[in-house]
């Protein structure tokens, strides 16, 4: 069942997606292609007139209803703004339907690659539509979506993996004392943020790359936040590297949207918080047994000390001086 939080996707089989892609009106012709997704149960599926769509299941007791269909307002409002979003499609009136217990959207389908980072001018491309992103996610704040915070990415994660009982035993206390380190470090960076609406996961594996530009798919993780975190996931390399890559992207943001150079402070820190919270995102999704499959490693010895040693480096990245453009 659906609510299984064990085997959340159990009943998700072919039949049944094509089921619910019938239900709203779809034929598909049986051919359907898993995405890359672990979060949701996202397919390719062809229909009987050999277009394409993309329908996504949402984890079951992950989002609400209301909270679903703030994305999708948001996604609708920056594609009616000729941003290119790929925004969910309606039909019967609705984007966000159920079947079987399963609650779905579906998508037109968008090609792409992905885009090649060490270009300085496709950096400054994605820069011009993320500056307008921001221009209307600054506009009007989320009611029913969560805050990018120090407590639900940092303090809650550390509480809920030290009373897991995944640690091992004989590292528990060092990883606690290293991540309590770490976020001290991080907590007065969230003391005075501005927060606005934002795509909330924007790394490149979720920009496609055509020759007319880029394609932002997969708001999934909107949610309000510092806009610099839409932007340093984009930046790879050395310092001096990162530093030429975020000169090329804030030139572009800021044809269309101020940019708050205090926010740069934050970069160091929310790459910390991103690090505990992905331990804390896989511990939370272990009995799905999509996980351990794809994750072997977590959990292991190697695993957890791998992590102490990360947020050692990342606890002195933090003393150092931000990034500048």
């Amino acid at each position: 069942m659906a609510s299984d939080r064990s085997r959340p996707y159990e009943g998700l089989t072919p039949d049944a997606v094509l089921d619910a892609l019938d239900s709203i009106g779809l034929r598909g012709d049986g051919r359907l292609l898993a995405l890359n997704s672990y979060e949701n149960r996202v397919y390719q599926a062809s229909l009987e007139d050999d277009s394409h769509i993309v329908v996504k299941f949402y984890r079951p007791s992950r989002w609400s209803d209301r909270q679903i269909l703030e994305d999708h307002a948001f996604s609708l409002d920056l594609a009616g703004r000729e941003i290119p979003v790929v925004a969910p499609t309606a039909a019967g009136g609705r984007t966000l339907h159920e079947f079987s217990g399963f609650r779905f959207a579906v998508f037109p389908r968008r090609g792409g690659r992905t885009p090649e980072l060490e270009d300085g001018k496709v950096l400054e491309w994605i820069g011009r539509f993320l500056g307008r992103i921001h221009a209307v996610g600054a506009s009007l704040p989320f009611v029913e979506r969560p805050a990018l915070d120090f407590e639900t990415f940092g303090a809650e994660p550390r509480d809920w993996l030290l009373e897991s009982g995944m640690i091992p035993e004989d590292l528990a206390d060092v990883w606690a004392g290293v991540v309590d380190d770490a976020l001290d470090r991080v907590e007065p960076f969230f003391q005075e943020v501005r927060n606005i609406r934002l795509h909330g996961d924007c790394h490149a594996g979720n920009i496609l790359w055509t020759p007319d530009g880029p394609h932002f798919v997969d708001l999934d993780d909107a949610r309000m936040g510092p806009a610099v975190q839409d932007l340093w996931m984009l930046l790879a390399g050395d310092r001096h590297t990162a530093a030429r890559q975020l000169k090329a992207l804030v030139d572009g943001y800021e044809q269309f949207h101020p940019f708050r150079r205090q926010e740069l402070s934050l970069i160091e820190p929310l790459r910390t918080l991103r690090l505990l919270h992905y331990s804390y995102w896989l511990a939370r999704r272990w009995e799905d047994p999509a996980f351990p499959a794809a994750f072997p490693w977590f959990g292991t010895q190697r695993y957890w000390q791998d992590r102490i040693l990360e947020l050692r480096e990342q606890t002195s990245a933090m003393d150092e001086a931000p990034l500048s453009v």
